[in-house]
């Protein structure tokens, strides 16, 4: 076929609507061959080959219609098979469809049919369940007494027995409920009723297995061997196991606990220890009862050991919850639950006996208290203990504070010290209370340890301020005790007796900084009482040191006999302190009347009028340093602690002759007391009376000279304690105070 036929072959494609897309495709093709003829034809030179090049795109062009022409062709062939094929297929689906039709015309036909037969179907169901009825008729009229004998072998508590008649009827059953079609008859329905009897009763011989065990052991035997038999049993039809097995050790379980721990056996106030007692001797007896009678009628896997500890561990622990969640316990009863159940429980008198086999393994128990618990019994242990405590020392130091306005000395030990019982039962109620705490845990201990130390702290405040109210009642005059200082001596004692003993209270391995607080308030209560006893010579010595100097201290020994009797007879009543307060009490009081030696010679009462009696003041200063060093040697102080010898330094600046040398002794007394200032070494220049301004400036501007020296050691301060009158304006150099 030639191409003008192929062309008139081919259809004419109705002319359609114009494509934007083909415009702009045909528009971008001409401006694409636009530039290229463009950048072709560019020079004059190449248009003498525009022949070549029309005539090779003319060729190019043809190659490309007859090639879209064949495309063409070869597509509208493929349409024309395709056509056909959809023709074919038409003619198929008709003629299927005119099958199907026929076929459920055939169909309802047949289920017209069926339902004439329906009746005669059901006709022949009955005919069988009668038929089958007829054959099992004498086994289904047995069933009513069947199901009697077997309750009757239930009460009769002959379980194996009942539960094998049981089976029989559920089998006869399972055997007639095929043949019925599903259908339950009424006779059966007795047998869900006896079932729930055989398993009560299984449930009721395993709750009280610790009786029978010991009484009737095949009547539990017989129940475990029925719940094995039914956990065991497999069935294709009928009703699943039941879960006798479960049921069994739950009743096990129970029936421990309400052996042992059932609310009228919970324990009432104060009688916590008679119940934790009866505990320790019954528990141990169960768990050899259990390992002895019960383990050889159960089975294996039951773990008959086992299950009891953990049972009897888990209902203590439930009963012990209670217990705490109720009324708040004393102290006893905390103290021994404590002690009982981390101590006691596990231990080898009770869970952890040794007669008892490995199945009773208790390291593997929970805890009986949780931390929770033991938090709040050892806080209500520690609360009651410390209001008890408090009040036993606030008793005795009731009691002692009543010894004190007594128309006799304080009592005295054997060896003629101030003595009272108060310290060693202070001590003794704080030890024990510490003591008995190691019997139940470190915890508890040191609870107790930092409780006794806060109590003996406010025990100490409290005497002290007990001390200072006896006091001021004393000296106001409004409760005068007869021997008002005695008592403050017995109470230096009482200090002493604490201090020296208040190591009991150190916990081994506890820092030893736990009783600082507690030695620190007994210094202070020392100090406090030193300072009464000071107060107490004051009163007595003050009106004597009123009068020196003056002009009958120079001619006369007389005034400081006085104070040195005075004070002699004060200190009478310092043999009876212990040592080494008594070393202390000493050095207070020496250092106390010299301190009110200087306090009379600062205060310018006396002015020496000549070089004769700057003598007589030298040397009185002399006779009454040797007399009070006598004086508290006498009394047993040591002489290396005495501050006496300031007198001495001091009658070496009223003795100098030389004035010119006046500077250098001020240094020197400045190098031997630091403390002394301006204002001292005037006092005492205007003492002497013979210093003129131009001479005093001078003396005192060697205290400015060099470097301020350090107070040697083991030397107290004194004339930083000393007051002195308001110097003049002449006495002040230019860098001084009034400067």
């Amino acid at each position: 076929m030639d191409s003008a036929a192929n062309d008139n072959m081919q259809p004419e494609l109705p002319p359609g609507p114009e494509w934007p897309e083909q415009e702009r495709a045909e528009q971008l093709a001409r401006g694409a061959a636009l530039k290229w003829a463009s950048g072709i034809f560019y020079r004059p030179e190449q248009l003498a080959r525009l022949g070549q090049y029309r005539s090779r795109e003319v060729q190019r062009t043809c190659s490309l219609e007859a090639r879209i022409k064949s495309v063409v062709q070869s597509y509208l062939e493929g349409v024309k098979t395709g056509v056909r094929q959809l023709a074919r297929a038409l003619e198929a689906v008709q003629g299927t469809r005119e099958t199907l039709g026929q076929a459920w015309g055939l169909l309802q036909d047949m289920a017209k049919a069926a339902q004439t037969l329906e009746p005669l179907r059901e006709q022949v169901t009955q005919h069988k369940q009668l038929q089958a009825l007829s054959q099992l008729l004498p086994q289904l009229q047995a069933v009513p007494s069947a199901v009697a004998h077997t309750q009757a072998l239930i009460d009769a508590q002959r379980l194996l027995e009942a539960y094998v008649s049981l089976r029989d009827l559920e089998q006869l059953r399972e055997e007639t409920w095929a043949p019925l079609g599903g259908l339950e008859l009424p006779v059966f329905e007795g047998l869900g009723p006896l079932a729930e009897a055989l398993g009560q009763a299984v449930e009721a011989a395993a709750g009280a297995a610790g009786q029978l065990a010991r009484k009737d052991p095949a009547l539990l035997v017989a129940a475990v061997r029925v719940a094995e038999v039914e956990a065991r049993r497999t069935t294709s039809r009928g009703p699943p196991p039941r879960d006798w097995r479960l049921r069994c050790l739950q009743a096990l379980q129970e029936g421990l606990e309400r052996a042992h721990f059932g609310p009228p056996l919970l324990p009432g106030p104060g009688a916590l220890a008679g119940w934790l007692e009866t505990l320790q001797v019954s528990l141990p007896a169960e768990l050899a009862k259990a390992e002895a009678l019960v383990a050889p009628c159960c089975p294996a896997h039951y773990k008959v050991v086992q299950l009891w500890t953990h049972t009897l561990h888990s209902g203590l622990r439930r009963c012990l919850r209670q217990l705490l969640e109720g009324p708040e316990l004393g102290a006893a009863d905390a103290f021994t639950l404590l002690h009982w159940a981390l101590n006691v429980y596990l231990g080898p008198e009770m869970m952890g006996n040794l007669e008892l086999g490995p199945e009773a393994d208790v390291s593997q128990l929970e805890p009986l208290l949780t931390l929770e618990n033991i938090e709040q019994l050892e806080a209500t242990y520690v609360a009651k203990v410390q209001a008890s405590v408090a009040q036993w020392l606030q008793k005795a130091l009731d009691g002692e504070v009543a010894e004190w306005g007594r128309e006799q000395n304080p009592d005295t030990d054997p060896s003629g010290f101030y003595h009272s019982p108060m310290p060693a039962i202070v001590l003794q109620i704080l030890e024990e209370n510490i003591r008995v705490t190691c019997l139940v845990s470190e915890s508890l201990q040191r609870r107790v340890h930092s409780m006794a130390l806060s109590e003996l702290g406010a025990f100490l405040r409290s005497f002290s301020d007990e001390l200072i109210r006896f006091s001021r009642d004393h000296l106001r005059g409004e409760a005068t005790a007869p021997h008002y200082v005695p008592y403050l001596l017995a109470a230096l004692n009482h200090q002493s007796a604490l201090s020296s003993s208040v190591s009991v209270l150190q916990l081994d391995g506890l820092a030893s900084g736990a009783v600082a607080p507690v030695e620190a308030a007994l210094d202070e209560l020392q100090r406090r009482i030193c300072r009464l006893v000071l107060e107490a010579l004051l009163v007595e010595l003050q009106p004597l040191f009123a009068a020196l100097p003056s002009r009958r201290w120079l001619l006369s020994s007389e005034l400081l006999e006085d104070v040195c009797e005075r004070t002699a007879r004060f200190c009478q009543d310092f043999e009876h302190v212990r040592a080494p307060a008594v070393q202390l009490l000493l050095a207070e009081v020496e250092h106390t009347v010299v301190l009110q030696y200087l306090c009379a010679l600062m205060q310018g009462r006396l002015v020496c009028r000549s070089a004769s009696e700057r003598s007589q003041a030298a040397e009185r200063l002399r006779q009454d340093a040797a007399q009070l060093q006598d004086l508290f040697l006498g009394l047993g102080l040591e002489e290396n602690i005495q501050c006496v010898p300031v007198l001495l330094a001091l009658r070496e600046l009223l003795s100098l002759r030389d004035l010119t040398l006046l500077g250098l002794e001020v240094a020197g007394l400045r190098q031997q007391f630091p403390d002394v200032s301006e204002d001292h070494i005037s006092a005492l220049l205007d003492l002497r009376g013979d210093v003129s301004r131009e001479q005093r400036l001078a003396a005192l501007s060697s205290l400015l000279a060099g470097p301020q020296p350090s107070p040697p050691a083991g030397r107290r301060a004194l004339f930083s304690l000393v007051p002195t009158p308001t110097p003049a304006l002449s006495s002040c150099l230019p860098s001084g105070p009034c400067a």
